[in-house]
């Protein structure tokens, strides 16, 4: 399959010539160097750098600039409009991100020599997100899932591996030669999320135009799955599993993932400086994972970097001053957002044909079959309806449909479990999608 881009496994980090044009300006500069000298003696002093900048190069200069205040800046116009819109908060502000960076991207308006721009920001983003994302992780609660609940996430996270295997043999004779790195990223989202999603993409080094499809197609299929569970779902599932037994539990931990307002507060005093400074952690991770990266091969920097990040952030959340940090969350998915812009933007739609039903089946096949696998082992092992819902749904949509669903099936005791659930997958998806990946790598026919 013929692709546009190409993503490297090293941090395509730009040289300084090549990214702001220096390497045209060298002639210009040097050609009539001594003229130029002597019209700064007659008193017209025309410095050398503004020189070098001027014209064409200095338009590209500003067009990068131009490009990365778009992504930065992108997203809180893109919250705004969640805050103020309940249509646009339904659709969810990754998906308006990916909309928007499809749109500005196929335009044409994108700055001559943005690739390498938006290279840099899809390999900074994600690095720097991952421990804001999993610096308010609760360890200890996750150590202390009921025992139905942690045998129903074993079986949630087996039958999505199972199921990525089961596609890989029926759809790789579909002329689709990296389906085993579509495969591991798959692991990674239905397990945990869109930032699991984006990191694979990055230590897998897959395609643009596939991630975007894979993203596209994930919400249309989830969203599908999602109206089955919060409709019918319960009462389908209770004709043969047993029903949930409801207990005494508090029922605290449903508010934190409603309201429309989740980054509002991020700037409020108080609250700004130590996110700056878990920012700040974020980035002394970043440069420790990548100092470590430059002992292993080439090809295998990205997947070091990607890993040593997750254990670390996972051993700054057992500090309790970090741990404790309000808002670090909101700030990883911020970056997310810019993320999701210049991902998107990077997609050719000309280059979206040839892929689609083998992409569409395999995310098919992933959600509901695993679904029906995790349901049958719930029957064998007497796991109860709302307890496989959940687990599910924590898996498959992520935990911040976990309170819709509970909400839906009308039982807020499994909001905690369901949450928990979520932010395990959250933690491993980026270790077992990867390690999934290599497994299908070496079967590969």
């Amino acid at each position: 399959m013929e692709t546009l881009v190409k993503f490297r496994a090293r941090a395509a980090i730009p040289s300084f010539p090549k990214a702001f044009g220096t390497a045209d300006c060298i002639p210009s500069t040097t050609r009539n160097l001594p003229a130029r000298r002597s019209e700064a003696k007659e008193g017209n002093p025309k410095p050398i750098l503004f020189i070098s900048f001027a014209g064409k190069n200095s338009t590209l200069m500003i067009g990068q600039i131009t490009l990365v205040l778009f992504y930065v800046l992108a997203p809180l116009l893109i919250l705004y409009l969640d805050n103020r819109s309940m249509f646009i908060h339904k659709i969810g502000a990754v998906v308006v991100a990916y909309v928007l960076g499809f749109v500005v991207g196929n335009l044409g308006i994108l700055p001559e020599g943005s690739r390498e721009t938006q290279e840099l920001i899809t390999m900074v983003t994600i690095p720097l997100a991952i421990p804001l994302l999993l610096f308010s992780s609760n360890i200890k609660q996750w150590l202390k899932l009921a025992g139905p609940t942690a045998l129903s996430l074993l079986f949630g996270l087996l039958s999505v591996v199972v199921m990525v295997f089961v596609g890989f043999f029926v759809l790789h004779g579909q002329s689709f030669p990296e389906l085993w790195k579509l495969g591991g990223m798959l692991v990674g989202v239905y397990t945990g999320g869109t930032p699991n999603l984006a990191a694979l993409k990055i230590m897998l080094d897959i395609d643009a135009d596939v991630y975007l499809l894979a993203h596209t197609y994930d919400m249309l299929i989830s969203g599908v799955y999602f109206l089955f569970l919060i409709t019918i779902g319960q009462r389908f599932f209770n004709l043969f599993l047993r029903p949930f037994k409801f207990g005494k539990i508090k029922h605290d931990s449903c508010s934190a993932l409603h309201g429309m307002d989740a980054y509002s507060r991020i700037l409020k005093k108080g609250k700004l400086l130590p996110l700056l400074k878990t920012l700040g952690l974020s980035v002394l991770i970043f440069a420790i994972a990548g100092g470590v990266s430059l002992l292993v091969p080439e090809k295998s920097q990205m997947v070091v970097v990607i890993l040593i990040i997750t254990t670390l952030a996972i051993g700054g959340s057992m500090i309790p001053k970090i741990n404790k940090i309000d808002k670090t969350f909101e700030l990883g998915m911020y970056l997310i957002l810019i993320f999701s812009l210049d991902v998107a933007s990077m997609v050719d739609i000309d280059q979206l044909a040839g892929s689609t039903p083998v992409i569409l089946s395999y995310l098919s096949l992933i959600v509901f079959g695993s679904l029906f696998l995790q349901s049958i082992l719930s029957k064998i092992f007497k796991i109860d309806t709302d307890t496989m819902i959940i687990t599910s749904t924590a898996l498959i949509c992520s935990p911040p449909f976990v309170p819709v669903v509970a909400g839906a099936m009308n039982n807020r005791e499994i909001v905690v479990s369901g949450l928990t659930v979520g932010i395990v997958g959250y933690a491993i998806g980026n270790y077992l999608g990867f390690v999934v990946a290599q497994v299908l790598s070496s079967v590969h026919p």
